[in-house]
């Protein structure tokens, strides 16, 4: 599996991170088709190599045209809902500016629902987000940790005047994170930037334990003398799975959950297959003073780790999980079809040293062919399961 880490000792922003993804080597088109899915005005990027301090890097341009639309937390909401984006980018995109309009209503003494956004809502902050996120879903990692993040120190102009460095939103969206001024007088992290580190930063650390394979640098448009404006992307594989986090195999996520509707329980379920699970289940607990709970079960493979994780975190009402590794028997499968009442039935085989021990109809097919018969469900499935074992004969053993 692969890890990141993020070096933020210079800061944060979104073009920094767009930066950091391409020049560790993801595919800028990954990153544009994203922004380009975008019911907005046309969004593109562009790469080019830059240094900062005699170190090589890559800076991301975003070419937005001029606009003075001040967007509020509902209309970003609706941008994301239509933009044609795959579930796991939609999602992330929406977590991160969730996070947002609730710092900057903290800060501004509002509800985050009546929120405008205005450097935040602009076409080059939608598409930094959009693309970040992108980019982190393409790499797949089973986890990403970061540095302690420089935030910087004196004040800055932005929509509503003269605010302090750190911006007010910024230090909100960080609470909890480990954090220091840094060299540079100036605005390092901003409100973006903070908030794509909150949305999908897991780990809080210096480098951790790795054996690194790719690093990308991504260049910020300012060259300050104090430091390099750079955050660098260090991609690698655990140097040892056993100091504590979860490493080969299969991963168990776990979360006991007694706030949550019911009826949301389906959507969540299957929002995490969607995301790449590869099961996911609930077990009804009692907790204490009697509280009736479920307890939220996922299996994933750890290149899916954060995918899943984000939609745990985001589609139910807990604030944390557990996670643990495991092994899995899995036994080989094919998938086919048998002939049933004049329709077809997708049928699952499974095999182990070679001979048929389990064959399974699927019931999805069933229902549907039932459906179109007008027959009962129980009927068509009878008849299919008939049809699945003579087709596929379950074999003695040896």
């Amino acid at each position: 599996m692969t890890i990141g880490w993020l070096d933020c000792s210079a800061g944060a922003s979104g073009d920094m991170l767009l930066g950091a993804l391409v020049d560790a080597g993801v595919p800028l088109r990954v990153l544009s088709a994203a922004v380009a899915a975008l019911p907005v005005e046309p969004v593109t990027l562009t790469a080019e190599p830059v240094t900062r301090h005699g170190l090589g890097a890559t800076r991301v341009h975003v070419h937005a045209p001029a606009s003075d639309v001040h967007r509020t937390w509902a209309d970003v909401r609706g941008l994301l809902a239509t933009a044609a984006l795959p579930p796991a980018v939609r999602d992330g995109a929406l977590a991160v500016f969730g996070r947002l309009a609730a710092a900057e209503g903290r800060v501004h003494r509002v509800p985050p629902a009546e929120v405008h956004f205005h450097e935040v809502g602009a076409l080059d902050a939608l598409a930094d987000v959009v693309g970040v996120v992108a980019g982190f879903e393409h790499l797949a990692l089973a986890r990403l940790s970061a540095s302690p993040v420089a935030l910087g120190s004196g004040s800055a102009r932005g929509a509503h005047g003269v605010v302090p460095v750190p911006g007010p939103a910024v230090l909100e969206l960080l609470a909890g994170v480990p954090v220091v001024a840094g060299p540079v007088p100036a605005e390092t992290c901003t409100p973006t930037g903070a908030a794509l580190l909150a949305a999908r930063v897991q780990q809080w650390t210096t480098l951790p334990p790795m054996r690194v394979q790719r690093v990308g640098s991504g260049a910020g448009g300012r060259d300050p003398v104090e430091h390099p404006n750079l955050v660098r992307l260090v991609l690698g594989e655990p140097a040892d799975a056993a100091a504590g986090e979860p490493g080969g195999g299969d991963l168990v996520l776990e979360a006991n959950v007694d706030d949550l509707d019911p009826r949301l329980w389906p959507g969540v379920l299957t929002d995490l297959l969607a995301a790449g699970a590869a099961d996911a289940w609930l077990t009804p607990i009692l907790m204490k003073k009697g509280r009736p709970a479920h307890t939220l079960s996922v299996l994933c493979a750890p290149a899916r780790l954060a995918a899943v994780q984000q939609v745990v975190l985001s589609a139910s009402s807990t604030i944390g999980l557990r996670r643990s590794a495991v092994s899995k028997l899995a036994l080989d499968r094919t998938q086919g079809h048998v002939p049933v009442l004049g329709g077809e039935v997708g049928v699952k085989v499974a095999r182990s040293a070679g001979r048929v021990v389990n064959v399974s109809v699927e019931f999805d097919d069933v229902a549907a062919l039932a459906g179109a018969l007008a027959l009962p469900v129980k009927e068509v499935l009878r008849a299919a399961t008939a049809a699945a074992e003579r087709a596929h004969p379950v074999e003695p053993g040896a």
